[in-house]
């Protein structure tokens, strides 16, 4: 029985095509689908925009395939052999990867929300540029400060305040010179009425900044943070957008509250 669903698989696919209801990107492509199904195994294969949703590919051995833009959503990949795989753009969101190894591919772009990756191996700070909002099993050693400081920024657009601040607090324990996290932690407690607690961020990254020669930013930082320290309880009623009004004007919020690494919010694949 362990083979039926590969066979069936395989079948269904030469049906599909034979009736011309499914026509391959390409043979190579085509062919590469049907060997992974049918044995599990297809080392450095074409897979490129391969519809493999909820696929059961336990201990397949996909190094280095190149899977850019593939659709594994919900796919079963524990134990996989995924290194140096190229997984640019692919979407593994909900799949389980428990125990894969994922260690040397390529995660640019990568949709890896809701998976599971509980004891995976995955090359640290490799996740600066996925998707891995809501991912669980996630070795808290792997997240990088660029990491956890872009997940803080999405939490901070969605509106969930609380969460953001927490990854900041996270980010900033990675990375405590990193000036742009101590104004982004600044920000959100801002909005959440935090007066103090955000002013004291402000004075922080206005000496990292001027330490770096930017001294615009940091007297436009002090600035910020002698507001807050003057009416400490501006905004007590509930925030009210404090936090970005205080760092508003010429020096805009915006700044401080975009991705790093390069990540730019890249648009997911599905």
């Amino acid at each position: 029985m362990g083979g039926l669903q590969p066979r069936l698989a395989v079948l269904l696919l030469g049906s599909l095509t034979a009736f011309g209801l499914m026509p391959p990107a390409g043979a190579s492509s085509f062919d590469a689908v049907v060997r992974l199904l049918d044995t599990r195994s297809c080392k450095r294969c074409e897979l490129q925009d391969a519809d493999l949703v909820r696929a059961d590919l336990r201990d397949a051995d996909l190094r280095n395939a190149l899977l850019q833009r593939a659709n594994l959503s919900g796919a079963r990949l524990d134990g996989a052999k995924l290194g140096g795989a190229n997984l640019s753009f692919t979407s593994l969101q909900g799949a389980s990867l428990r125990g894969a190894d994922l260690r040397g591919a390529t995660l640019e772009g990568t949709d890896l929300r809701e998976a599971d990756l509980s004891g995976a191996q995955v090359d640290t700070g490799s996740l600066a540029t996925t998707h891995w909002q809501g991912a669980r099993g996630i070795d808290p050693a792997l997240q990088g400060h660029a990491e956890l400081h872009n997940a803080g920024v999405a939490a901070a657009k969605a509106g969930r305040l609380p969460e953001a601040e927490r990854f900041f607090d996270a980010a900033i324990q990675r990375d405590q010179e990193a000036a742009i996290s101590w104004v982004a932690r600044g920000i959100v407690r801002g909005e959440q009425a935090k007066t103090e607690q955000a002013a004291a961020d402000f004075s922080y990254a206005a000496q990292l900044y001027a330490t770096s020669g930017d001294l615009a930013t940091s007297e436009q930082l002090l600035e910020a943070s002698a507001k807050l320290k003057k009416d400490p309880q501006q905004g007590k009623d509930g925030g009210n957008g404090f936090g970005s009004q205080v760092v508003g004007g010429a020096m805009g919020v915006v700044q401080f509250l975009l991705p790093l690494a390069a990540k730019a919010f890249i648009p997911l694949a599905f």
